[in-house]
């Protein structure tokens, strides 16, 4: 079984660096075209299910790669990030020195524990088992949720999620060696088709 990881198309908060948790914001044209573009890689995959966060920037970049028919998954939303929502990280920062989010529970939002722990029961519905066909499965989710479940997959704790900044509209691939879990691919740009 691997996992395709795929962020969501680039919004307006994060082309400039606002957390973007629970705000349900659309995708900007580019993001648009960076989702279309995912389509052509996925096509060469064979996949036994795919899902998607219920906010719509990732929804969006679901139906546009090709998988409209993607199982929402509450699960697979992003950090709720409390009253640091739409801040950036240099504002936080500013007010807050040394904070982290992968350190400390930002106000009024999720701890990475519980990040974490949300990664893992997603984790846990998609291997396989006597109920689930082994194979290939592809998640349309977001960049710090993300980063948590490639470390979660690997069997790190979560706040080693910071190890794995992902960009807008790339791929990442969990996969196994010698039956240990590994990461295959991470922050794998989509070629541009309006180019070729």
């Amino acid at each position: 079984m691997r996992i395709v990881a795929v962020r969501h198309g680039e919004t307006e908060w994060s082309k400039i660096g606002q957390h973007t948790g629970r705000t349900d914001l659309p995708l900007t044209e580019h993001g648009k075209h960076e989702a279309s573009n995912i389509a052509a890689v996925l096509r060469t995959w064979d996949f036994v299910d795919s899902y998607t966060s219920p906010l719509q920037r990732a929804s969006a970049t679901a139906a546009l790669a090709g998988f409209a028919d993607a199982e929402i998954d509450d699960d697979l939303m992003e950090w709720d990030y409390g009253e640091h929502e739409g801040r950036r990280t240099v504002d936080i920062v500013a007010e807050t020195p040394g904070f982290s989010k992968w350190d400390q529970r930002p106000p009024g939002g999720e701890s990475i524990e519980e990040v974490g722990v949300r990664a893992d029961r997603f984790l846990a519905r998609v291997r396989p088992s006597d109920l689930k066909p082994a194979g290939d499965v592809v998640v349309f989710a977001h960049g710090h949720f993300l980063s948590t479940l490639i470390a979660r997959w690997l069997e790190l704790p979560a706040s080693n999620g910071r190890l794995f900044p992902l960009k807008t509209a790339t791929l990442s691939v969990l996969d196994t060696y010698q039956g240990r879990p590994v990461l295959r691919t991470l922050n794998s740009e989509c070629p541009d088709v309006s180019e070729q």
